[in-house]
């Protein structure tokens, strides 16, 4: 017995593509921006290597100020700042703006988390050996950080999966809004439960991936 689709199959490969879209840039753009803030972060805090407070505390501030906006909301509150970027403020590329900007605190978070765990006598040892101290952000903190910020960027792409669908409710593409124009407001439980079919999925197959990489890592 053949399943016969309510809408046609292109249309659930389409917004898996616009998907991937948007979690892959959005993504790469928090990886770039993350990383670097959460080292700052590090550097700045007291007893750091710059041993700036002011700028630890400010910094933090605004972090947690981002973290703390519910996404749908900041998905509102950044419609100019996606219409100056994008030129849009629907469809795929006008998501990545607010995809990115929510992602890039809450994944700075986990990276300084996983730099505060890396020894303290690793760094003291590189110290000792006279390394200056932006060589031992790069050679000592981040590749002992590694597993960590790995572990921890799959974390935010699931987080990021679950956001994109999100975004769908304002037109931004994608299986979220696949699962709401033709699932919801039609009453079509079939789009609904293929959507969340392809959602679980893919969240399964990044976590996987990711936690297969921090696996080699650690055993190296």
């Amino acid at each position: 017995m053949s399943l016969t689709l309510s809408i046609p199959v292109e249309r659930y490969g389409n917004a898996l593509l616009d998907t991937l879209q948007m979690v892959s840039v959005s993504g790469a753009l928090a990886l770039v921006a993350g990383v670097p803030l959460a080292v700052l972060l590090i550097v700045s805090a007291p007893g750091g290597f710059l041993d700036w407070p002011r700028l630890h505390r400010v910094l933090g501030s605004v972090i947690n100020g981002f973290r703390a906006t519910p996404f749908i909301v900041l998905l509102v509150a950044l419609i100019p700042l996606t219409r100056l970027v994008a030129g849009t403020t629907i469809g795929v590329w006008a998501a990545i703006v607010p995809l990115a900007i929510s992602a890039t605190p809450f994944f700075a978070r986990i990276v300084e988390v996983s730099l505060r765990e890396v020894d303290p006598g690793l760094v003291e040892a590189a110290q000792a050996l006279g390394c200056r101290k932006w060589d031992i952000v790069w050679h000592v903190y981040l590749p002992e950080a590694l597993p960590g910020i790995i572990g921890g960027f799959t974390i935010a792409l699931v987080a990021l999966i679950s956001s994109s669908a999100m975004a769908g409710a304002v037109g931004a593409g994608g299986l979220g809004d696949l699962a709401i124009r033709y699932g919801y407001q039609r009453f079509d439980t079939q789009v609904m439960v293929i959507v969340i079919a392809m959602l679980i999925v893919l969240v399964s197959l990044v976590q996987r991936t990711g936690d297969s990489y921090v696996r080699r890592l650690r055993n190296r």
